[in-house]
């Protein structure tokens, strides 16, 4: 779609509204004729008083819509502001062509509870949360509702957060083979064994540096998150010695809960169970993402729903507080009633956690690249629908959230659990509520200001090889970690 802008370079901010209301269409910047096909997005500042507009023309036909805001506060809330309005002016015009609103409106972002969760730790109530979505972002009745919902559980774990608090992240990039919904930086053992044992010296390595670094800023670790990947696809001793390295390297006692992604069923043993109860493992995740065997051929998964079953089995017998389950909607070759099987399935389980993901249609999966069928937005809508109240039933409740890039249907990934159960590191990196310091290839160490949206990042390097053969890099990364912690709390 052509794109032409007036008065500002928001480029970022109508770009990912044009990806939200028009997917497919790729912007291009260039002048247009009249009644040619495309967007105006115009803005106009007179002191504090900001209007935008948006003039849309698709078809022949063409809609206008204008919004003025007075700015206030810093220059970084005037920026804010002045991308709302933008933003705002656009999707109002595209509603006019659209044959029904986005599920979440005008937001576009991975964290649509977020603003609900600032606005329930600023003193508004569910309800005022909920509404402040509707009408500010325009988001769906029964969206706005999962988003104050999931928006006051992180305003009660924030509650529990000190100015020092981080949480840790170890990154283990191997799978037994890769699933065809995957373009994530993780190597199939098949063709990457030999890369495993330098990974784990390189891994243990960085651990080491990176404990002796919070010690010195006077940090305290609040949970750790195992996560690939698929960590189980370390050997027991593998597994025994990262384990070990955090717990040599960390002050643990504040650490609440650890979480270790099992994740694939054909990578649990009794061996891996044993040493993850043995380091205090509090919440193991076992995703089969579906129990349909179709479903799992046609994602190119190398065990079947029997296999699933038996990893559970083995699973309940060490006895671990907390273990999940993750299903996707919308799998090649799923339907609504295999989905409904699926999740009845994980339901009976009793597993205490159930994580439902939409599927996102990523680049460079195999589901792209080979063009595989997947199940119309209709159906994974009803997948999700029924996800809902069966959940809800079952005694669960909605307690994270996010979304994707090009999901099915624009809809999003909800963590459910009973009460108690709630996973604190998935509530922490998805509200953004502290620091997360990051370990392995691929790492991504968020940098949080407490109390504040001032977040920096750094990036480990992204492949197992050139993360052996680059140690700089990482403690390149611990250093910046450092830095910010200096500047804004200084010890």
């Amino acid at each position: 779609m052509k794109l032409v802008l007036k008065g500002h370079d928001e480029r970022y901010t109508v770009e990912q509204s044009l990806m939200n209301l028009f997917p497919g269409e790729l912007p291009v910047y260039a002048p247009m004729e009249p009644r040619e096909d495309g967007a105006v997005l115009s803005c106009r500042e007179a002191g504090d008083r900001l209007t935008a507009s948006a003039e849309l023309t698709l078809g022949g036909r063409t809609v206008s819509r204008t919004c003025e805001t007075v700015l206030s506060g810093s220059d970084f809330d005037r920026e804010g502001q002045r991308r709302h309005a933008i933003g705002a002016c656009f999707y109002r015009a595209a509603l006019e062509f659209l044959p029904s609103p986005p599920p979440w409106g005008m937001l576009t972002g991975v964290r649509p509870d977020k603003p609900a969760a600032w606005a329930v730790m600023a003193g508004k109530t569910r309800a005022e949360a909920r509404r402040m979505l509707e009408e500010t972002y325009f988001v769906s009745p029964s969206r706005a509702e999962l988003a104050a919902e999931t928006g006051a559980v992180a305003a009660e774990a924030a509650k529990g957060l000190e100015p020092r608090d981080i949480a840790v992240y170890i990154g283990i990039p191997f799978c037994p083979t890769r699933c065809a919904y995957c373009s994530f930086v993780s190597q199939s053992v098949e063709k990457s064994f030999p890369l495993i044992a330098p990974y784990v010296d390189a891994l243990i390595r960085e651990i080491r540096t990176g404990g002796e670094l919070v010690r010195r800023q006077g940090l305290r670790v609040r949970a750790l998150y195992m996560g690939g990947g698929t960590p189980t696809t370390l050997s027991a001793e593998q597994l025994d010695r990262v384990l070990s390295a955090f717990e040599a390297s960390f002050d643990t006692a504040p650490c609440g809960e650890i979480t270790v992604e099992a994740g694939r069923p054909d990578t649990i043993t009794a061996e891996r169970l044993a040493v993850l109860r043995d380091h205090g493992v509090t919440r193991v995740s076992v995703n089969p993402q579906t129990m349909e065997d179709r479903v799992l051929r046609a994602i190119g998964r190398g065990h079947t729903a029997g296999d699933i079953a038996r990893a559970m089995e083995l699973t309940a017998e060490y006895g671990f507080p907390h273990v999940n389950m993750d299903l996707i909607a919308g799998l090649p070759e799923d339907t609504p009633e295999g989905f409904r099987r699926s999740l009845d399935q994980c339901l009976a389980y009793g597993t205490d956690n159930i994580t439902v993901h939409t599927l996102a249609l990523k680049k460079g999966s195999r589901i792209l690249t080979e063009g595989l069928a997947i199940p119309a937005p209709e159906a994974v809508a009803e997948m999700l629908d029924y996800a809902g109240s069966a959940l809800r039933a079952a005694g669960h409740r909605p307690y994270y959230l996010y979304r994707q890039k090009y999901m099915s249907g624009s809809f999003e990934n909800i963590g459910w659990c009973r009460p108690g159960a709630a996973c604190l590191y998935n509530i922490y990196i998805m509200s953004e509520l502290c620091s997360i310091l990051s370990f392995g290839a691929g790492g991504s160490t968020k940098m949080v200001e407490p109390g504040t949206n001032h977040i920096e990042r750094a990036f480990n390097v992204k492949y197992p090889k050139e993360y052996t053969e680059r140690p700089e890099k990482c403690l390149a990364n611990q250093r910046l970690f450092a830095a910010f912690y200096q500047k804004f709390l200084p010890t």
